[in-house]
């Protein structure tokens, strides 16, 4: 029982650690690719202490409610927005033995949990009584809608192709030769993820020259961090969940099996930093066309083309 409880903290520690690195990388590879001075200042040796300044800054802003706001619900947005993230970083194995929880339908409930995620953008730009976070939480929920369906197509391929919704037992049963026939879903996972996280070219909900910032608008201090954090954990939870359902987890030649999840992780974490940084928003026009007319269309193929040669092997 100790060491059951012992490898749960462990390992939630190791995920909790996670998004803070990928935001202090986020800030040093913007400062490269965009020649972004600032970053690189904050502490000395290449801005070590970046990182450390924007926590201060968020720790020492003070915590404003409007007047007009629905107070309870705009309270508890932030933690609705990040705790369903780390719920379900539980359930995501680093390596064979290395899974804080082993669940028999993990798949199901991780893709159920993430949902419930943008539910905080949804109570934060309602809760606001702000028209531009409104306007924001409207278009999350218009993104959920959208970027769901695919997100989930494209998950039950890998899961068909495995015969388990077991994420360790996909991990298992996945093959080097599923590379070239699960790209498609592969692709399509990895693009509706981003947009359920409203990361850049996907934005829309936050559009900072348009509607400010959206749903979190009318955030300062902590809060506002809360929902930062969210985001970055997000980029965790997506990296790893097509890490392990994609890319054969820990599977890999001469490296341990726990390096090869976290290298691949922090590669998929470089590419989301890297279309951040390179696309330009799209319009919400542009968005649900994506969704609608290519994504939906490319998962069901691979869902077809999953069956067909699982019926030929």
């Amino acid at each position: 029982m100790l060491e059951v409880v012992l490898s749960f903290v462990v390992i939630l520690a190791v995920f909790l650690v996670l998004p803070l690195i990928i935001g202090q990388t986020e800030h040093k590879v913007m400062a490269h690719m965009q020649s972004r001075l600032g970053p690189m200042y904050a502490g000395g040796f290449h801005g070590w202490a970046q990182l450390i300044a924007d926590g201060v800054k968020f720790a020492q802003k003070e915590d404003v409610v409007p007047a007009a706001a629905d107070r309870r619900i705009f309270m508890i947005a932030p933690g609705v927005a990040l705790v369903p993230y780390l719920v379900v970083l539980i359930a995501i194995p680093i390596d064979r033995d290395a899974v804080a929880v082993n669940l028999d339908l993990g798949l199901f409930f991780v893709l159920a949990v993430m949902g419930i995620g943008v539910l905080g953008s949804i109570m934060a730009g309602w809760a606001s009584a702000n028209k531009y976070s409104v306007l924001g939480g409207m278009r999350s929920a218009a993104q959920l809608m959208s970027y769901e369906l695919p997100l989930v197509l494209a998950a039950s391929s890998v899961a068909m192709a495995a015969g388990t919704l077991s994420i360790p037992g996909i991990v298992e049963a996945w093959q080097w030769w599923w590379l070239p026939w699960q790209a498609i879903g592969a692709v399509v996972f990895f693009l509706a993820g981003l947009a359920e996280l409203r990361r850049p070219p996907f934005d829309m909900p936050i559009a900072e020259s348009e509607i400010i910032m959206g749903p979190m608008t009318e955030y300062t201090g902590m809060r506002f961090a809360l929902f930062m954090l969210s985001e970055y954990v997000g980029i965790v939870v997506l990296s790893f969940l097509t890490t392990v359902l994609f890319l054969g987890g820990w599977q890999g030649p001469f490296l341990p099996g726990w390096l090869w999840t976290l290298v691949k992780v922090f590669f998929l974490a470089f590419v989301v930093i890297w279309l951040r940084v390179t696309y330009p928003r799209l319009r919400e026009d542009q968005l649900q066309k994506l969704a609608w007319a290519v994504l939906v269309p490319l998962s069901l193929a691979q869902l077809a083309l999953t069956g067909i040669v699982r019926v030929l092997t």
